[in-house]
């Protein structure tokens, strides 16, 4: 689905990320692992055109998107949920998702059953359909950062940390709607520093170093490895993966 080749990026005279290659198929969770400053925030905006790259190619369904503008990504089917829960927060939680759905905004009859379909996958912005989205909470607010993505009608979901600020209860509510989603078809490729979670629901992985790719297998294999133990800094939390 998504194949990226020798993927460069950079901020000035140093590269960001350095000849990146990896590949996401139909139908997988793919976690993107590393510490902080590896480069993983800066591969997903560029994979949504948000950055530009200086090398290298981006194929995402057989066609090359290098450096494509972020509303024509979109319209291909690559939706972003990005770091911090980028929600309309003065709008309600019915026109935060309505903006998601922008790019198909003619299409009324299409939206309605979108927007059926979120309101079943995440229950709780049903409730709070007309709630102005800066009173969510946390939690909520992530789910309708979600939400407001799904309703651009993506194959591949790309999500920047979404545990992040959020209560272990609320993460594991968080994770297992990714795990429902998948199941109904989504493609997902995940960033996250709760390096538990993300595995626990991947079929495989990559690890990141210094904007390289320093380790790459299954999830079970990336929970063994030494690479990614010194990445933590030699903390490897103990966790099952199914």
């Amino acid at each position: 689905m998504l194949k990226i080749k020798k993927l460069t990026v950079q901020y000035g005279p140093l590269p960001a990320l350095n000849e990146i290659s990896l590949e996401v198929k139909h139908g997988e969770v793919v976690s993107l692992l590393g510490p902080n400053g590896a480069g993983k925030t800066t591969l997903l905006l560029t994979l949504s055109g948000i950055l530009k790259t200086t090398e290298g190619r981006i194929i995402f369904e057989g066609e090359d998107i290098t450096n494509l503008n972020p509303h024509k990504i979109v319209s291909k089917g690559i939706g972003h949920v990005p770091q911090g829960r980028h929600i309309f927060p003065t709008l309600s939680v019915i026109d935060n998702l309505m903006m998601g759905a922008y790019l198909h905004r003619d299409e009324k009859k299409e939206i309605k059953k979108d927007l059926e379909w979120i309101y079943q996958l995440l229950p709780v912005l049903k409730e709070r359909t007309h709630q102005r989205a800066g009173t969510l909470s946390g939690g909520e607010q992530q789910m309708l950062s979600i939400g407001k993505a799904m309703m651009g009608r993506p194959k591949l979901l790309l999500l920047d940390e979404p545990s992040l600020g959020l209560a272990p209860r609320l993460m594991d509510e968080v994770f297992a709607t990714f795990r429902e989603m998948n199941r109904k078809g989504l493609t997902l490729f995940i960033v996250e520093q709760e390096i538990h979670l993300s595995l626990s629901i991947s079929s495989r992985g990559y690890l990141l170093r210094n904007g390289r790719v320093i380790k790459e297998g299954s999830a079970s294999t990336l929970m063994e490895s030494r690479e990614l133990m010194a990445s933590l800094g030699g903390y490897l939390p103990d966790v099952y993966i199914g």
